[in-house]
């Protein structure tokens, strides 16, 4: 609705003026202040590199590599799973997800969130789609003191009292619209609650798979270390080794000994991180475990396009949430600089019990109150100047929250990339010391090397085996990030917050161009 300004001669006075306003929007019912129009992504939005080459994911298929080397392609435009999880082929991992989703209480908290963000909008909505009516009754012992003679009665009264504020500027259906976005909000808060829960599930039960394999690689590494370090001695005092090789040795276990601790205590913690996300207390002795040997990795990852990331992130949803609830709050602060209409009405029946009888007698009355604002020192357009800037701030942070989202998918894309590389290198030194250990342990059965040669090279095989664990675990954690980046599929759940529909119908086409 634009809001004109009268020439003088134009109409022939301010009542004039101000019916003729009043009528029109009774008759067209519009609502001040911007139409809320979604926005969407711009075209040159992407996840290309700065050189502008499209990503490639790298194949990793080196023996040692195990599930987590098979290659990965990516489909454009290809849908994600609900439930993107199960493509890892762990029973043990989906059991998990789902004790997570049952127990956390942080999902419990946000789902208590949005019920009362519904309610809210229930008790607003109530109010600006139907009158208050109230229902009012007295009783009084009354005694009149004036007369020669005082007289002492009672009064009864009983009787209903209706109001109504019209929305004649659409400043309540805007409030209302403030108030659906805000549960749109709180439903997609939610839903990012859910998938970072299910993303930090898998993520720490493959970090606490990958710490519990380093930790049983060190542990031999340091046995391999320590025998060595036996024979070396035992040769020293016979006089065939020389000091500086015991020390070198000593040096070597003391090395060893030093990292096991630290593993330790990173596997201790991601099972008490884990146990917390399941909603049980760390000291539970019945956590579930899953083993990296057991995990599969999905061959065939999709690639959300662009257009549609903006319309599958929930923090992206959110945020669009907030910049609408902004928008309407315009339409609230500009319906203010309006007059407000309200009526009223009353009817009561009341009834007076004297000595000589009684008298009854009914009461009723209607009124409409006008409240217009002429000075106010500036307060309402000040107001507005401040829900206008409210937007431009939510409107800001929207394209932040888009510019990160964006940021997120490439990240993962190109360390997705990288790590397979990386893995497909751990993968080749994990199969060259075992193929050095097993052919210097047969050596060794025909007496051509030492025993000590066999230990040196378990020692080597078992710190691979400590290096590759970490990089096979990247690889899981990789694959999880990227269905978390790209949105994590809720859309294809049956409930999702979309199922529905929004609250929110105030929606136009009009550019959020708010002046």
């Amino acid at each position: 609705m634009q809001e004109k300004t009268a020439r003088p001669g134009q109409y022939p006075g301010r009542l004039s003026c101000l019916t003729s306003l009043v009528v029109g929007v009774l008759l067209t019912g519009c609502a001040v202040g911007p139409d809320f129009k979604t926005p969407g992504a711009e075209p040159q939005a992407g996840y290309q590199s700065a050189a502008g080459k499209p990503v490639r994911v790298a194949q990793s298929g080196a023996p040692d590599a195990g599930n987590a080397g098979v290659p990965q392609t990516l489909t454009q435009g290809r849908d994600l799973p609900a439930d993107w999880w199960t493509l890892f082929r762990s029973p043990e991992l989906d059991a998990m997800i789902r004790e997570a989703l049952a127990h956390s209480p942080t999902l419990a908290s946000a789902e208590a969130a949005v019920r009362q963000a519904r309610e809210s909008y229930n008790a607003e909505a109530g109010t600006l789609e139907s009158p208050t009516i109230n229902a009012e009754g007295n009783a009084n012992r009354e005694r009149q003191l004036q007369s020669s003679t005082p007289n002492t009665f009672n009064v009864y009264s009983a009787g209903l009292t209706v109001s109504y504020t019209l929305d004649l500027f659409g400043g309540g259906r805007r409030d209302l619209e403030a108030l659906a976005a805000q549960v749109d909000y709180q439903r997609y808060q939610l839903e990012a609650a859910r998938q970072t829960l299910i993303f930090n599930v898998v993520n720490t039960a493959v970090l606490e798979a990958s710490a519990r394999t380093q930790v049983e690689a060190t542990r031999a590494a340091l046995a391999a270390q320590t025998a060595q370090l036996d024979i070396i001695g035992k040769q020293y005092r016979l006089g065939g080794q020389p000091l500086t090789a015991v020390l070198s040795q000593q040096q070597l276990v003391a090395q060893t000994s030093a990292t096991l601790p630290t593993l330790e205590k990173a596997q201790s913690q991601y099972r008490n991180q884990l146990a917390v996300y399941l909603g049980r207390y760390p000291n539970d002795p019945d956590l579930p475990r899953i083993d990296l040997d057991a995990l599969r990795l999905p061959q065939d990852l999709p690639l959300s396009l662009p257009s549609e990331l903006v319309r599958q992130r929930p923090d992206i949803q959110a945020s669009e949430a907030l910049l609408h609830q902004a928008s309407a709050k315009v339409g609230v602060a500009t319906a203010n600089l309006y007059p407000q209409i309200t009526l009223s009405g009353s009817y009561a029946r009341q009834r007076t019990d004297m000595a000589g009888g009684h008298n009854t007698v009914s009461l009723w009355n209607l009124g409409a109150g006008l409240v217009m604002p002429i000075i106010d020192g500036g307060t309402l357009r000040a107001e507005r100047r401040g829900a206008i800037a409210a937007y431009d701030q939510a409107a800001a942070q929207y394209r932040q929250t888009v510019l990160s989202a964006f940021q997120n998918v490439a990240d993962t894309l190109y360390t997705i990339q990288a790590d397979a590389g990386q893995l497909n290198a751990q993968a080749n030194q994990a199969e060259e010391t075992r193929r050095l250990r097993d052919i210097t342990r047969a050596r060794f059965q025909l007496g051509a090397v030492s025993y000590v040669n066999v230990l040196d090279a378990e020692r080597a095989y078992q710190q691979a085996r400590v290096s590759l664990a970490t990089s096979q675990a990247t690889r899981f954690a990789d694959t999880a990030m990227l269905y978390m980046a790209l949105g994590g599929g809720w859309w294809n759940r049956a409930g999702h917050p979309e199922a529905g529909g929004s609250l929110n119908t105030a929606s136009g086409n009009n550019d959020n161009n708010i002046q």
